[in-house]
């Protein structure tokens, strides 16, 4: 069994989607618009040039998504993507690029089980933890 998590975006998914790919390492499989469907095409009004799917390798999980009418669209709000680095430079990075524009929740900080962490929303609203974790006693 695989879990892949399925986002949602309200209009902006192809630019949330090619923003990690560019910064995050993300390699986007499949992206369709709606207006690349098959005909008869029964596209929601409003989203003729939204995204009807796309997937994504990132890191080593695969997560998809689409667009919803901006009415319907609500940012992430109980669920987080975790992204776990290798060094606190990669952490601080990642961090910079994903705060701006977007909703801090923890400042990216030292704590007791990482040499960095942070929750934040980005400007996409999609809400991420990044943590680089503090070895562990044996």
């Amino acid at each position: 069994m695989k879990l892949h998590p399925y986002l949602n975006y309200g209009g902006n998914c192809a630019e949330a989607f090619r923003f990690y790919e560019k910064h995050l390492g993300g390699k986007i499989n499949f992206m369709m618009t709606f207006a690349q469907m098959p005909d008869p095409k029964q596209i929601p009004p409003g989203l003729e040039n939204g995204v009807l799917h796309v997937s994504m390798h990132l890191g080593e999980t695969v997560i998809m998504a689409s667009d919803v009418q901006s009415e319907r669209f609500q940012p992430i709000r109980s669920a987080y993507l975790s992204l776990s680095v290798d060094s606190d430079d990669e952490a601080e990075r990642i961090y910079k690029l994903l705060e701006e524009g977007g909703e801090v929740f923890m400042p990216i900080q030292e704590t007791f089980f990482a040499t960095r962490f942070a929750s934040l929303r980005d400007k996409f609203g999609t809400s991420w933890m990044i943590v680089h974790n503090r070895p562990m006693p044996a």
